[in-house]
């Protein structure tokens, strides 16, 4: 199972941290956050893969990219995505989710995790 937390309210130009904890660990396979606006269709927000060796492997999506960080913690079992930077159209609820398999580079595209968190809202303010 996966838990998402730490969406919040924060002015534009603002930052947030959100995390994605997983109750198992798994030697191989990634992460992915995706983001769905009200009327909007779901949409890559960024992914982490790794292999047995604990490589990282990240991707993400152009709209994000020199903003947003994802990262892992191994021990804690958990990835965060950093946001910085934060505009009115990044307003969205974000969800996680889990893929099982080792894929370079990391998946953008939905149908390719199996696990998914309930989301969390994220909402900038102009």
């Amino acid at each position: 199972q996966l838990q998402a937390s730490g969406g919040g309210l924060v002015q534009a130009g603002g930052s947030l941290r959100l995390s994605c904890a997983a109750s198992g660990r798994f030697s191989n396979g990634g992460t992915g956050w995706f983001r769905q606006a009200p009327g909007k269709e779901r949409e890559f927000v960024t992914a982490i893969t790794w292999n047995s060796v604990s490589t990282n492997y990240v991707n993400y999506a152009d709209s994000v990219k020199g903003r947003f960080t994802i990262s892992r913690d191994n021990a804690k079992n958990t990835v965060y995505l950093q946001m910085n930077s934060l505009k009115p159209e990044d307003t969205a609820v974000y969800y996680c989710a889990a893929d099982y398999s080792f894929r370079r580079p990391p998946s953008s595209s939905w149908t390719t995790y199996s696990y998914w968190g309930q989301g969390t809202q994220v909402t900038v303010s102009s």
